[in-house]
């Protein structure tokens, strides 16, 4: 008589994630749930979101070229 064997993906793993699989899965549904968070803020308030993503620019900007003039070499070589 054969047994009959349910060897098939059905849709979910027989054993549970554990270890690091459990720490990325819960990683995982911890940034898809602030995501979703953020974005129903966002289309909340667009105006608010606008100035943050404005403010943001600017200020990676300004740190950009504060860096880029502070490694530039201000003697001059024909003294």
């Amino acid at each position: 008589m054969a047994i009959k064997l349910n060897a098939g993906f059905t849709g979910r793993p027989e054993n549970k994630p554990e270890g690091i699989r459990k720490a990325a899965s819960n990683t995982a549904s911890a940034v898809r749930r602030e995501v979703q968070a953020v974005a129903t803020g966002a289309a909340d308030h667009p105006h608010t979101a606008s100035s943050v993503v404005v403010g943001i620019g600017v200020l990676a900007f300004g740190i950009g070229y504060l860096l880029g003039r502070q490694s530039v070499d201000t003697r001059r070589f024909w003294r």
